[in-house]
């Protein structure tokens, strides 16, 4: 079943799309003013290269408009931007104030590319910068004396560092508030919204490998009862017994949803609706033998539901569902306790 990470990636993409339009406009300009400086200083080599990461800048600008692909423009930004700096660093015209560029790297990949990447490209370019600082002025002995050093070298550092831990932070204050958004309070299982998001990566998996896809809606039986007599705290935690059993009774690839209520919807992912209903009756069983005990008492629950396959029985999310509700509203009609699919149901199934 899809992880967080996946959803994460698509709430980051605007801000980082940001970043990049801001940086490119940067680029662009400064490629520009540079272009210009270095050229009366007839440093030729270095105006064109910048002068080209201009260029560049403006068609990345350009190509990003309405990319479904950012993660890859990103880097196709990033590594020649970098590249650039470190040709701009070993050029024999160039004053030892452009190293001060290189604290831009640890910032600029963390933003765009998020921790792990960013990590990866600020090593080998701040490791690469060091190694053309000593290179080129290992024999001049003011730039040698330790204190220079030690000062550069920390400061890398901590912004490296910074850099680092602020992505770290955030991408895990942005987990905490997508499950919580994602998440029923009441029971912990998944809500419409991250059965909305999971349902479409599934729905793509399917059309692409050919796999079956099903869906069970359940839905407690008499559960009024249950708060009438027993009051909505006994309600609650009969509501928090089915999510338990449901979790028990599914696999990892499978999502549990709480559709409201007291209805449940179960995503089952490469499974047939005959083995789907399979699933939901042994949930059906598991739910029937084993009561809620509340205080002195043993709350006694039975549960109906309908199962929908993808495909034959509706083409996104809204038709299966409500394919599925038809079903179990022919369970409830049909004595309640049990499980109706297609080939069962009275009415004939249209695709």
């Amino acid at each position: 079943m899809e992880s967080y990470r996946e959803s994460q990636k698509h709430l980051a993409r605007p801000y980082r799309k940001a970043v990049l339009k801001t940086l490119l406009i940067f680029t662009a300009i400064s490629g520009l003013l540079f272009f210009t400086l270095n050229v009366q200083r007839q440093n030729y080599p270095l105006a064109f290269a910048e002068l080209g990461m201009a260029c560049y800048s403006v068609f990345i600008l350009w190509a990003i408009g309405n990319t479904r692909h950012l993660e890859r423009w990103i880097l196709a930004f990033i590594l020649p931007f970098c590249i650039t700096m470190m040709f701009a660093l070993i050029s024999p015209l160039a004053t030892t104030t452009v190293f001060a560029w290189v604290l831009l790297i640890p910032i600029l990949s963390h933003l765009l590319t998020g921790r792990r990447l960013g990590l990866l490209i600020s090593a080998v370019f701040m490791g690469t910068a060091a190694v053309i600082f000593f290179f080129k002025y290992h024999d001049a002995p003011e730039m040698m004396q330790p204190l220079p050093i030690a000062n550069m070298g920390l400061m890398a550092l901590t912004i490296l560092a910074f850099s680092h831990i602020y992505e770290i932070t955030r991408e895990q204050s942005e987990s905490r508030l997508l499950k919580m958004a994602q998440t029923d309070a009441l029971t912990g299982l998944a809500n419409r919204a991250r059965l909305s998001d999971v349902f479409e990566q599934e729905r793509k998996r399917s059309l692409r490998n050919g796999t079956p896809l099903s869906m069970v809606v359940l839905d407690l039986d008499h559960f009024k009862q249950v708060n009438d007599q027993h009051g909505h705290e006994a309600g609650d935690l009969a509501l928090r017994h089915v999510a338990s059993t449901l979790r028990a009774s599914l696999r990892a690839t499978d999502l549990a949803t709480r559709l409201g209520g007291e209805e449940f919807s179960v995503l089952l992912t490469n499974t047939t609706a005959d083995q789907a209903y399979r699933v939901a009756d042994k949930i059906r069983h598991a739910i029937e033998a084993n009561p809620v005990p509340y205080q002195d008492q043993s709350i006694r629950l039975t549960i109906s539901g309908g199962i929908a396959q993808f495909g034959p029985d509706g083409a996104d999310l809204r038709s299966l569902i409500g394919r599925a509700d038809q079903y179990l509203y022919h369970a409830k009609d049909s004595g309640r306790n049990r499980i109706i699919r297609s080939d069962s149901a009275l009415a004939p199934c249209q695709a």
